[in-house]
């Protein structure tokens, strides 16, 4: 079984400042679903789009959520879609990619009728996979209590991931784990180095001086980090009259994170 890339969510960690991080974050223009808790201990809040989202993680110091707390501020996570997480582990244990058994947890949602569990299902990649962030698989057993139409507006105007770029000294070494777990075909060379191709949005990997052309400017230590999210906006020009003539937000505006909307 050859897997699908699909973006289910991109994730933004905020460790343990998640206060000041929902207040930046409105004020950028995102409509925020009320503040999640999870039974691991972690907290978020959504950006919900049509097919994708952007979540916005912490956790507090007494959560131990070292998969949290253990990495820095910023693009952390790319989490593809999975119908079924035993199909997906299966097919990664058939591609020798390592990754940790499906783990299951839920947070509570308020409805009209009153308060439900939100469940999922992950299988997440090692840790050690890359030292750029997380990469997992999410099966929802609750979609209708995650993509809620009242959360899909957002003041920014925006509509959907369109680009995950990853800054690589090495290109070439993610382009061959995304080939091994989806497929040569999904990955294809670009400039300064590959782009796997996953439904409506890209995920970009390029060396270092590419990352800086493509975003804006770069500059980080590490041989491999999550260095951007683009999003695709309904009308450009609305977005950057929100965002005072602006479409691009550098890290240290989003707590780490460059932000890039483009229609």
């Amino acid at each position: 079984m050859t897997l699908t890339p699909t973006i289910d969510h991109v994730v933004i960690n905020v460790r343990d400042a998640m206060d000041a991080a929902e207040t930046r974050f409105r004020a950028l223009g995102f409509a925020l679903t009320p503040r999640g808790h999870h039974t691991l201990g972690s907290v978020n809040h959504l950006a919900m789009f049509g097919t994708d989202y952007l979540e916005l993680i912490g956790a507090p110091p007494h959560a131990r959520r070292l998969d949290i707390l253990g990495w820095p501020q910023g693009v952390n996570g790319i989490v593809f879609a999975s119908e079924s997480a035993a199909a997906t582990e299966q097919a990664l244990t058939d591609a020798g990619v390592a990754h940790e058994p499906p783990g299951s947890f839920s947070r509570p949602v308020a409805t009209p009728a009153g308060a439900r569990d939100a469940s999922f299902t992950t299988v997440r990649l090692r840790n050690d996979t890359t030292e750029a962030g997380r990469l997992y698989f999410c099966q929802h057993h609750t979609r209708e209590l995650v993509w809620d139409d009242a959360w899909r507006s957002h003041p920014n105007g925006a509509i959907g991931v369109a680009e995950v770029v990853l800054a690589a000294r090495e290109p070439a070494r993610l382009g061959a784990l995304f080939a091994r777990m989806f497929g040569p075909r999904a990955v294809r060379h670009v400039a300064g180095g590959v782009r796997l191709k996953a439904a409506l949005a890209d995920i970009l990997v390029l060396d270092h001086a590419a990352t800086a052309a493509r975003i804006g400017g770069y500059a980080e230590a590490r041989d491999e980090a999550m260095a951007a999210l683009v999003f695709r906006v309904a009308d450009l020009g609305a977005t950057r009259a929100l965002l005072g003539g602006r479409d691009r937000i550098g890290p240290e505006e989003a707590f780490g994170a460059t932000l890039l909307f483009e229609e």
